[in-house]
């Protein structure tokens, strides 16, 4: 019996690193070089002082923030016994009334953070001095993350219940289906309050880049988010018949150029293209077995996920556990961003308007060329915006 434990196990841990191979290939040809730009040759002293100044305070709220989430969630798990036993509703109703309690919790500690990380960016000119409209914006998000949140509580301790420790066998897959469902629901949701292009040109562009990048019938809509912020940005949302691409209208303004709007619409389609939204749900299911039973031993002693009471020490745990693999997550969201990034210069074949791109992105969004190496490894999501100009030089080189 032991025997066939132990080759379970080597037959799963091959197949999750097969799985994980399969989904870590891109488009980028491994000879591109990303690295040794002289970042001077495109920002000047002052601009790279007062990025650094901007981020380094950022950099500093999200540390902070994530200790006072940790002490919180320590504070929780310390009390959350007696809560739950004053609570008669049942282990499941029980477990919803504990998971709002953190749900409100978090919310509240994480408040002062949002509003001193708003008033640095209205400070840089990045965002209004809009703090109410700033709290209620974001409203559907939040009452999304609730729902999501609270429909996971009873999921979790409803498999825990029937199948005890081993609930994570099961748990893992049922998570990947539901973070599948909203990722295609999220394509119809996310274009909600946008509007479609109304520039002839552009819809033109659109039509001949969705040709080069065999994308063709994804919508492309404008989001007007001039009252909310002054950054530029764009995101590609959906898979399959859901498949969307939305551009903020900031991009529509000074100092961004036609030529610079367009390498922005081809790199998302090129997202599209490569099914980056599909192979993100494939990483979080390859994670979620490991994680999961995390988890699940992190809270045996309290008696499982069964035990309301657990909610807390399973949130801690997955908190920390999401802090640690930080770094691979975002190691493979920046291969897919490169891959997009490649896209667009092939689809395009102007590597100025992307050189000129990157070079706005710093002023309007005061993004550091070169983060420092911690920073880069558990915030950044995108390749360095020399990593990317080094691609566009190594483009045209080639060229």
């Amino acid at each position: 019996m032991r025997i066939g434990r132990v080759a379970t196990v080597l037959i799963l841990c091959g197949a999750w690193l097969a799985a994980a191979y399969l989904l870590w290939r891109t488009s980028v040809p491994a000879s591109i070089r990303v690295g040794g730009l002289d970042q001077h040759r495109y920002f000047t002293a002052a601009q790279l002082a007062r990025a650094a100044k901007y981020e380094r305070f950022t950099d500093i709220l999200w540390a902070a923030q994530v200790a006072a989430t940790i002490v919180a969630l320590v504070v929780l798990t310390r009390r959350s016994p007696r809560l739950a036993r004053s609570i008669e509703l049942g282990p499941v109703g029980t477990g919803v009334i504990v998971g709002m309690v953190m749900l409100v919790t978090l919310w509240f500690v994480r408040l002062p953070f949002g509003f001193l990380s708003q008033w640095w960016d209205a400070r840089h000119g990045l965002a209004p001095h809009d703090y109410v409209s700033w709290i209620f914006a974001p409203w559907a998000q939040v009452l999304s993350e609730a729902v999501f949140g609270l429909v996971t509580i009873v999921i979790v301790m409803g498999l825990a219940g029937r199948l005890g420790n081993r609930w994570w066998i099961a748990g893992a897959p049922v998570f990947a289906a539901i973070v599948c469902a909203f990722a295609f629901l999220d394509g119809y949701l996310a274009p909600l309050g946008t509007h479609r292009i109304h520039q002839p040109k552009l819809r033109a562009t659109v039509h001949t880049l969705e040709g080069r990048e065999h994308v063709g019938g994804t919508p492309v809509n404008v989001e007007d988010v001039g009252k909310l912020t002054k950054e530029a940005n764009a995101f590609s949302s959906g898979f399959g018949p859901s498949r969307n691409v939305v551009l903020w209208n900031t991009l529509f303004h000074p100092p961004f150029t036609s030529g610079e709007v367009r390498f922005v619409l081809a790199h998302e389609l090129g997202h599209t293209w490569h099914k980056h939204v599909l192979k993100a749900v494939g990483w979080f299911a390859l994670f979620a077995f490991p994680i999961a039973w995390f988890v699940t031993v992190a809270t045996r002693r309290r008696g499982g996920l069964a035990n309301p009471a657990s909610l807390p020490l399973a949130l801690l745990a997955l908190t920390v556990a999401n802090f640690v693999t930080a770094p691979v997550r975002n190691y493979v969201s920046r291969r897919y961003e490169a891959e997009a990034d490649w896209s667009a210069l092939n689809a395009t074949n102007d590597p100025a308007s992307g050189r000129k791109l990157f070079v706005d992105f710093e002023r309007t969004s005061l993004e550091r060329p070169d983060p420092p190496t911690w920073a880069y490894l558990w915030l950044a999501d995108h390749p360095t915006l020399a990593q990317r100009l080094a691609m566009l030089e190594d483009f045209a080189r080639r060229r």
